[in-house]
């Protein structure tokens, strides 16, 4: 946005000097182009009048020295004619019988007066040729062209255009300060403010978004402070709602167990089932309040790289793979499944060695718990394009359309897992794992039968260049 408005500044400051400066460049060039005609004019008028007096007393003498004269003083030719094209004076080179003079000749005698059309420029060059005639009224006895050098205007129109641009540099440099100024004014708590939403959005308390800019953006402020401190008191106390109490239950539950345990000795044989269902309630809630702190500390870290960004982190996913598939080989051949790899090169993925070990562990509990004995597991990990792929494929009995769309909810499970042991959580915090490094977790069929997971990183961005 910043760059939106300060560009539009510009070109309307630009724009506007523009507006002024041009003018004033075409009439500085307009206005020495006309001293110059002026100048010459004058000249002229001074030789057609001597010319008018040595036809009247047939004396030439006058307007010969004076001709010499102005040559010799201002480097510019003449020629000086009577009514009969007879040359009286020619200096500089210039005859009356060249085509060009011959023309501006006969223009004078009849009358005529040439000058040069067009205002002259910077890199004007060469030389501007007038003509007038000598007499009278209507009387002419003569004629006179002057062939005049543009150098000394040009120069002067140049030192005035430099002046000019100079001077509308310096007011184009005060524009962009002030555009630069004035986008900082208003752009500066925009920022600000923008920067407080992501951290907010993200779970994180946000930054108190200091007053400045224009008095809306003030008030704006001003309000988003307040919502931010409500929204995040209630934010912070919900989190540590499901922390402490995680946390807190822990102790009750290790006494609950060793007062079971310490029962065990006094019960009846008969007794053995309802021991065995309560010590497997405890199994199942000490899971859970495991799984609630591992969701409350993934999706807290989520938060935290959505405003961080978290770009130096990497990791080999193909090192991983192998690390995992020797620690849950015996968990397979134990629970009757095979458990296969491939062979990856080396795979890098922007995210921790112990972040996509967490989600592979998920992945592979998943599998191995509900593909059922006799299946197989494969893990694998492999490069698409900017992203890094990491596979657990099984050919078990997979979900339904309407139960993979239901995944990843929290606390849900399939009505054909009740006998499974299992929270419901683990995929909810492969999830927000994933979503913390900008990945995804896709859940699809395998052909023909079983379930297709996909853990999707980014991979990393080298040091000043692109995947």
């Amino acid at each position: 946005m910043r760059t939106r408005v300060q560009a539009v500044l510009l070109v309307f400051g630009i724009l506007t000097v523009a507006a002024f400066a041009v003018p004033l460049l075409l009439f500085t060039a307009s206005d020495r182009t006309q001293q110059l005609v002026l100048a010459r004019s004058s000249s002229l008028d001074r030789f057609a009048s001597l010319m008018d007096q040595a036809a009247a007393t047939g004396d030439t003498s006058a307007v010969t020295a004076e001709a010499r004269r102005y040559t010799e003083l201002y480097g510019e030719p003449l020629v000086v004619t009577d009514l009969r094209r007879v040359p009286v004076v020619q200096t500089g080179g210039m005859r009356a019988s060249d085509p060009a003079v011959a023309r501006l000749v006969d223009a004078a005698l009849r009358n005529q007066t040439a000058h040069p059309k067009g205002p002259l420029r910077p890199w004007s060059r060469g030389y501007r040729e007038f003509a007038e005639p000598a007499g009278t009224g209507t009387r002419v006895t003569g004629a006179v062209v002057l062939r005049a050098s543009v150098e000394n205007a040009a120069r002067d129109i140049t030192r005035r255009w430099a002046a000019v641009l100079a001077g509308t540099a310096l007011v184009a440099l005060a524009c962009t300060a002030l555009a630069r100024a004035a986008t900082r004014w208003v752009v500066s708590p925009l920022r600000r403010l923008d920067r407080a939403v992501g951290q907010l959005a993200a779970g994180l308390p946000p930054e108190q978004t200091g007053p400045g800019g224009p008095p809306e953006l003030r008030q704006l402020a001003t309000g988003f402070n307040r919502m931010a401190s409500t929204v995040t008191a209630a934010l912070e106390q919900q989190r540590r709602l499901v922390a402490d109490t995680s946390h807190q239950m822990r102790n009750p539950m290790a006494a609950l167990r060793l007062r079971v345990d310490a029962l065990r000795t006094q019960l009846p044989a008969s007794a053995d089932r309802t021991y065995n269902g309560v010590t497997g309630e405890l199994d199942r809630l000490e899971t859970l309040l495991d799984d609630m702190l591992a969701l409350a500390a993934a999706e807290h870290r989520a938060g935290e790289l959505t405003v961080t960004g978290g770009a130096d982190a990497r990791c080999d996913a193909a090192e991983v793979v192998r690390a995992q598939h020797r620690r849950w080989q015996p968990v397979a051949d134990r629970a009757g499944a095979r458990l296969t790899t491939g062979t990856p090169g080396p795979v890098p993925a922007a995210c921790t060695e112990r972040e996509l070990t967490q989600i592979t562990d998920i992945l592979l509990d998943n599998a191995i718990k509900y593909a059922g004995p006799g299946a197989t597991i494969t893990l694998d990990c492999a490069t698409e394009g900017t992203r890094a792929v990491l596979t657990v494929t099984d050919d078990g009995p997979g979900l339904g359309t309407d139960e993979l769309a239901r995944a990843t909810t929290r606390f849900w499970r399939s009505s054909r897992q009740t006998g499974t042991p299992g929270t419901g959580l683990g995929l909810a915090i492969a999830e927000q794992l994933l979503a913390g490094r900008g990945g995804h977790l896709e859940l699809r069929p395998a052909h023909p039968h079983g379930l297709h997971a996909t853990a999707a990183l980014p991979r990393p961005t080298p040091t000043g260049g692109t995947p």
